[in-house]
């Protein structure tokens, strides 16, 4: 059959249903409403279950059914993939209605939006702040879920992220040859997380900043400098023995030890 010729057929049948919908949408039966919007809802038609959904938010706003249609709007919207719009449904659900049945899920797939909204280590982790946050407090309220599991997944990926960015942002110090700042900054990501996942990593940048920085400074001030970089050194190899980084970081303690050990130890020039 010629397909222009069917499309000509089927497009008043189109024009009815369409024109059913507005009718619909437009029309003052709130029950009606809520019947269809349940109706393509379970049809996974959710364009027009979360149009349905919002025109009757107000109408069932302290009746029986408020948080039904409230919670409905909102996986509507997130089944229809709009995380943005799915967690603002979810969140005011839960402020309003603490106790319905749905509120545990609720406050899961607020999770889920959430992490969605998180981005990739090397951007703003605000987002995986908040995410964070709000698992925490879900898991406090609900130790026992079945969400609790893949709450904690989402959490430690987010707290990767946060853990690499802290180490990143401070090995960059190192990457610009600002050895000082980066032995520094360094130390203060271990001051603030002395479990971060990167520890070994962040160590060994310690002792190679201020083995730079000592071979970098004046001869006057280079013992004291040294003795700093035995000191992570030791600091180091207590930790990590087996390290990676072992054989790379003994060379660097030989070359402090010599360099503390000599004792023509220059002056420090006139100004």
């Amino acid at each position: 059959m010629n397909k222009r010729f069917l499309f000509l057929l089927i497009l008043p049948l189109l024009s009815n249903c369409v024109g059913q919908y507005e009718a619909l949408l437009n029309g003052p039966d709130a029950e009606l409403k809520y019947a269809k919007a349940m109706e393509y809802f379970n049809a996974k038609k959710y364009s027009r279950s979360k149009e349905l959904f919002d025109r009757i938010l107000l109408i069932y706003r302290g009746t029986p059914r408020d948080d039904s249609v409230q919670y409905h709007l909102g996986l509507s919207h997130y089944y229809f993939g709009d995380y943005i719009e799915a967690e603002a449904v979810f969140d005011q659900f839960t402020q309003i209605f603490p106790r319905s049945p749905f509120t545990e899920k609720a406050r899961f797939l607020r999770i889920d939006c959430l992490n969605d909204m998180t981005f990739r280590w090397e951007l703003d982790q605000m987002p995986s702040h908040k995410a964070i946050s709000v698992i925490n407090e879900f898991l406090y309220d609900y130790p026992t879920s079945e969400y609790s599991a893949k709450c904690k997944e989402i959490r430690n990926d987010l707290n990767e992220r946060l853990e690499r960015k802290s180490f990143e942002s401070a090995r960059l110090y190192y990457k610009i040859e600002d050895y000082r700042a980066a032995a520094f900054a360094l130390k203060n990501v271990l001051r603030d997380n002395p479990d971060n996942r990167y520890r070994e990593d962040i160590m060994y940048y310690i002792v190679a900043s201020n083995y730079q920085y000592a071979a970098n400074s004046y001869a006057f001030r280079q013992r004291e400098r040294f003795l700093v970089v035995i000191d992570e050194y030791y600091n180091f190899i207590s930790e990590f023995p087996e390290s990676k980084y072992s054989n790379e970081l003994a060379g660097m303690f030989r070359r402090a030890q010599r360099a503390t050990s000599r004792s023509n130890v220059q002056s420090p020039p006139v100004e």
